[in-house]
Order: C-alpha cells, then sequence, then structure tokens
C-alpha cells in the first residue's frame, strides 16, 4: 500500500449549529436488510432546517432541473452544482452539466456539455478546481474523470471515453473523487457493475496504487457511492449497497464501519468535523424502517443529532437526496436526482 500524506479539511464550510451528542449505534459485518435488522433505525430526530425549494435560477438553457448529482461550495463563495442535463444522461445534449451559482442562487457560468454522459460524482477541492466523473459509457462518453479550473477551464482527464476496464488508466463506473491536501486524488468506482475499488493517482493523473473489491467483508464494497475526509486524514467510503460507512486510513487500512447513518449515497464532512449523510434509497427493500434524508451528526464519534426528513422518506421510490453540501452559513444543499430538483434547508435561527 502506498501511504496518503498531510492533513486535509474542507475549506469555506462551516458548521451550522452546534452539536448534541447523541448515541452512535454500530451494527454487524454484513450486506443488506437482514444484516441491519439489529440496527435501530435513526428517525427521530430535530430538523433545525426550513427547506427552500425551488432555489437558484435554472441552468442556462434548461426549461427545468435535470437529475442534480452535486452540489458544493468553492473557496471563492460560489455554489457549484452538477446536473444530468434531461431523461437521466447528458449525452447528444446541449445544456451544461455543470453550473456556477453566487449565494443568492444567481447563474454565473456554466460548461461541460459533449463531455459527459452520466454525471456522477462531484468535488471542489482545497484550490478551487471542480471535478466530475462520469459512471456510465455508451460507447463514445464515460468511465472518466474530469478537473476543471473554476471558470470552467479543461485541465485533466482520466480514463478512457467510452471504455470499461480495470487497468490503471481506465476506470468502470467511477462515482466520485476526492482530492488530498498534497493534490493526490482517490477515484471510486462500481455503481451496480465495476470494479468497487478505489484508487490514488498523483496530482498529474499518474496510477499509484489501488484498493478494495466486490463483497461486503471490511475493506471490500458494493457500490462506493461518495468519499470524504475529516480533519484526522480519515477516509469516509458510503457503501451504499451494503448500508454502510466504512472508514479507512489514509494508506486504505480499514479502522471501522457505521451503519448508524442508514443506507449513503452523498457525504460531506466540513471542517469541524460535522458528517452530513444522504440517505436516498431507503425505506423500502433495500433497507426497511430506515426514513430517507439527511442525517447530520459528527464524524468525531459517529453520534448523530439531526435529521432533514425527506419529503417522501417513506416512499418505496428512490426519490431523496443523493448528493450533499453545506455553505460557509450553515445552509445545507440537497441534490434530488428522481424527483430532479436542488434543495437548500436553511438553519432556523
Amino acid at each position: 500500500m502506498t501511504r496518503f500524506k498531510g492533513t486535509f479539511a474542507e475549506v469555506g464550510i462551516g458548521a451550522a449549529v452546534a452539536l448534541t451528542a447523541l448515541v452512535a449505534v454500530v451494527g454487524a459485518c454484513g450486506p443488506g436488510p437482514e444484516a441491519d435488522a439489529g440496527v435501530e433505525p435513526v428517525n427521530d430526530l430535530p430538523n433545525l432546517y426550513e427547506r427552500i425549494e425551488p432555489w437558484a435560477e435554472l441552468p442556462p438553457g434548461a426549461t427545468q432541473w435535470g437529475q442534480v448529482t452535486g452540489v458544493e461550495q468553492g473557496p471563492d463563495g460560489n455554489i457549484y452544482v452538477m446536473h444530468r442535463c434531461f431523461e437521466n444522461s447528458c449525452a447528444d445534449r446541449p445544456e451544461d452539466p455543470i453550473v456556477k451559482y453566487d449565494m443568492s442562487g444567481r447563474a454565473l457560468a456554466s460548461w461541460g456539455a459533449g463531455l459527459l454522459n452520466y454525471p456522477h460524482g462531484f468535488h471542489v477541492d482545497h484550490e478551487g478546481n471542480v471535478w466530475a466523473t462520469d459512471a456510465r459509457g455508451n460507447g463514445e462518453l464515460g468511465h472518466q474523470v474530469f478537473k476543471f479550473s473554476a471558470d470552467g477551464e479543461l485541465l485533466l482527464t482520466l480514463g478512457q471515453a467510452g471504455e470499461a476496464g480495470k487497468g490503471p488508466d481506465v476506470f468502470n463506473q467511477p462515482t466520485d473523487v476526492l482530492v488530498l491536501p498534497g493534490g493526490d486524488l482517490l477515484v471510486i468506482e462500481g455503481h451496480g457493475e465495476g470494479n468497487d475499488r478505489v484508487v490514488r493517482f498523483n496530482p498529474e493523473g499518474e496510477f499509484i496504487d489501488a484498493w478494495g473489491g466486490p463483497g461486503s467483508g471490511p475493506g471490500q464494497f458494493r457500490t462506493p457511492h461518495a468519499i470524504a475526509r475529516d480533519s484526522q486524514g480519515r477516509i469516509f467510503i458510503g457503501d451504499r449497497a451494503n448500508n454502510r460507512i466504512q472508514i479507512f486510513q489514509e494508506d486504505g487500512t480499514f479502522l471501522e464501519e457505521w451503519r448508524q447513518f442508514s443506507r449513503p449515497s452523498g457525504i460531506f464532512i466540513d471542517e469541524d468535523d460535522t458528517i452530513y449523510v444522504a440517505d436516498s434509497e431507503s425505506w423500502g427493500p433495500d433497507n426497511p424502517g430506515w426514513k430517507k434524508g439527511i442525517r447530520i451528526g459528527s464524524a468525531r464519534d459517529g453520534s448523530i443529532s439531526y435529521f432533514i426528513e425527506d419529503i417522501e422518506s417513506m416512499t418505496q421510490e428512490h426519490s431523496g437526496a443523493e448528493a450533499v453540501g453545506v455553505d460557509s452559513e450553515g445552509n445545507v444543499y440537497g441534490g434530488v436526482v428522481r424527483r430532479r430538483m436542488l434543495e437548500k434547508h436553511v438553519p432556523v435561527r
């Protein structure tokens, strides 16, 4: 294994409210609802936020939102959003999938048309660069990772367009990306198919190492869907189809798993180690009894203090926010895929 270096905190993001520690419920290893039967659903917690929807102008040229798969604030204070254009794909669509907004929701710039088939993972790094993954191939586009400047200039492309694989220069369904403090980056891949692994590259995009693999044991994955890092340098990966978050050292050494945040689609950890976990797929057969929504707690001890319940929290359909981001004022953003919307949750003062 290659060891990761340094420490990292998401820049420009502050905690919305001081957290009160509650109980952390940790389940046993294993996949699926049967293994989670002994983990009590965490549903009945305060919601200290007011939901605002619609928020922000529609993307330039769009008559409605596409499926929103990413939303984060950059160090410049602007809000960056990624969506899937229309009908769950940007292939042959004229819209730009990436849009930059000011804090009022006014569109400032957009880019990316013609580059992505199935926009999925999204990340704004500590230097303000904007990263996007394309998690599905159509023969011409897909299975790639892109790095843009804050103004949309394409700076780096990883993977081969439309080609799925497991080598050092190809991906199979890359779902998310995270930049480490020294500039190295981690890419997770596997969205129902794919490699179910973590791949590390240097800042120039050269392959360094890979770890993980399909399964439900420690360090294995079934649809690794989101990745984040806390102030201690620990790597949090939303292992969605296993209904858990797995936590690793920077060299890929498994530390522990958390099941109390339910079925994670999105993870955001702010500079104070407040963790926000978006669950868009629970309640139905994938994770019975757990309501869909955004659970907010402590990345330090796993306690959960607040729950932003989704407006369709008890439908069997996958309908909640998949993407989650937080701005410097403590506002929480939810990127909703199936209902095609961008939600803003404002703390109640």
